[in-house]
């Protein structure tokens, strides 16, 4: 390989560090919702794979069901978690035109973007 080869290569390659620093900064601001039990619980999470916010009707808190209202916390977080992750990925692919093609939430993670 030549140096000017290499030295193009270098410059793509802090192109794309300066695209996944703005694709983070991006994230951070997006959010999305996810529901279970038809809405009554509702978890919100941001491009980051970070829980917000945590809605709960109040007719849904019983003690004596503390059981169904924990499952539909875990279901409706999940969701969210998993739209994120969804989210992130698009973001990524459209800012690097799919030249990342196979980057999976292990490689979110490395950037910064995940859990």
């Amino acid at each position: 390989m030549q140096l000017k080869d290499m030295a193009g290569m270098l410059k793509q390659v802090q192109e794309m560090s300066k695209k996944m620093e703005e694709i983070q900064r991006e994230l951070a601001k997006k959010s999305v919702t996810a529901d279970a039990g038809g809405g009554m619980v509702k978890v919100t999470a941001n491009g980051k794979h970070e829980l917000v916010k945590i809605e709960i009707e109040r007719d849904l808190i019983n003690p004596d069901e503390v059981d169904m209202l924990q499952d539909l916390i875990v279901a409706a977080a999940n969701k969210a978690l998993a739209e994120s992750a969804k989210m992130a990925q698009e973001e990524i692919t459209k800012v690097t035109g799919g030249m990342m093609g196979g980057a999976n939430l292990d490689m979110l993670k490395d950037l910064g973007l995940g859990g």
